[in-house]
């Protein structure tokens, strides 16, 4: 089975110097929780929703906000993003990623080609995913 097959795609990306009201919207809107971030079509970092949150104050979207609480919304992607960011080719199999997920504290990982452009994103829920279909389909041939 190839990444392909396993991956999120297309990826959900930002620019650099988009602002993290605009990284809030996409977080509140779709159920993942990485944007990567690009400039000139290329990775060049990841924000996760935890760095999103670690860059505003709780208060924000609450009776309590303060003009200061949304100041910080105009910061930039490229002042919060995680710049080493660990990725796999395209032509990875499926064992170099449970690799990388066992050596890394990733929870997921951005698939890019040979030129650094962002493909997708794997993460570790989709590796269990397919092993669960798989031990599910031995299981159903074994009781037949």
């Amino acid at each position: 089975m190839s990444l392909n097959s396993l991956m999120s795609k297309p990826p959900v990306v930002v620019e650099m110097d988009d602002d993290l009201a605009k990284i809030r919207d996409i977080f509140d809107l779709v159920s993942f929780h990485h944007v990567l971030v690009v400039r000139e079509h290329k990775l060049v970092g990841i924000i996760s929703d935890r760095d999103y949150f670690k860059s505003v104050n709780a208060s924000l979207g609450t009776y309590t906000e303060t003009s200061r609480d949304l100041i910080a919304l105009s910061r930039k992607a490229h002042q919060i993003m995680s710049r080493k960011v660990v990725t796999v080719s395209e032509t990875a199999s499926i064992y170099d990623v449970v690799a990388l997920f066992n050596k890394t504290r990733m929870s997921c990982i951005p698939v890019v080609d040979k030129d650094n452009v962002p493909l997708g994103i794997i993460s570790w829920k989709d590796i269990i995913r397919i092993l669960a279909l798989k031990l599910e389909k031995n299981l159903e041939r074994k009781q037949q």
